[in-house]
């Protein structure tokens, strides 16, 4: 564990790296067969497979999820905690520790509250970010500190990177604004909070080689992965239901390149 974490962390120190989100550990043994340094959970394709919505799986579903992936793959994973499931410092904690046994990387939080729909004030969430560092740091886990204003419709560039410095001093190693896809703004992200920045890939966004041109450490994908993977599926049930012929079939990758992902060619 030691070594993912230690790989993990080295990782954000220079360049640019991609950390695609897979969503079950088949989609993660063929994205670490890719040559990917690094992987992430996805909450919202998590719960995609579950038959469910972001935001309606529990703390232990999660944990055993992490521990799959975790455990299928040679390469570090952080994992999606969304917001480490606890309003109280000692809920924090301990699910935190509940990451950290699961072999994986490195972890994020967030400061959306789902059950008040809004966006924790500003000392109250940078408060569980130290609390989440503080404990972060016993286990060695890399800490994301996220926040979330773009994805609820708070268009506040200036309150975001308060946020983010805030979050940076109260001990977070990296940081993330998921949404932000205008290139001057996740310039001006990565100029002012002086901690390695990751970005979600967006469909509008900039490129991989913009982003990593303006000093952008770490390149996600979110639930977009999953989603694709879901839009093939109904698409190809679509050709299958209206048309009864089966073309998506010559599109699918062989048998024998999914063997050879998983480690059983």
């Amino acid at each position: 564990m030691t070594d993912k974490r230690d790989r993990f962390r080295e990782l954000h120190t220079e360049g640019t790296f991609l950390m695609p989100n897979p969503w079950d550990a088949g989609s993660a043994l063929l994205l670490a067969s890719m040559g990917f340094s690094a992987l992430a959970t996805t909450s919202s394709g998590h719960a995609f497979t579950l038959g469910r919505v972001d935001q309606q799986v529990t703390r232990d579903e999660l944990i055993a999820h992490a521990a799959a992936l975790a455990n299928a793959v040679d390469v570090p994973l952080n994992v999606d905690s969304e917001r480490c499931f606890a309003d109280d410092p000692a809920g924090v904690v301990e699910t935190v520790r509940l990451i950290a046994q699961t072999g994986a990387a490195g972890f994020s939080i967030e400061d959306y509250d789902p059950a008040t729909k809004e966006i924790d004030p500003l000392e109250r969430a940078a408060e569980r970010v130290a609390v989440a560092s503080d404990a972060a740091r016993e286990s060695g886990l890399v800490l994301t500190a996220r926040a979330e204003n773009n994805l609820y419709g708070i268009d506040d560039l200036d309150d975001t990177i308060t946020r983010l410095q805030a979050y940076r001093q109260a001990g977070a190693e990296v940081v993330y604004a998921p949404g932000l896809k205008d290139l001057i703004e996740i310039a001006r992200v990565v100029g002012e909070v002086g901690a390695p920045v990751n970005v979600l890939a967006l469909a509008q966004g900039p490129s991989v080689r913009e982003l990593g041109e303006v000093g952008v450490r770490r390149i996600s994908t979110g639930g977009a992965l999953s989603r694709a993977a879901f839009t093939g599926l109904r698409d190809a049930a679509q050709e299958l239901l209206d048309f009864g012929t089966s073309t998506y079939a010559a599109r699918v990758i062989p048998s024998s390149e999914l063997a050879a992902a998983f480690g059983q060619d």
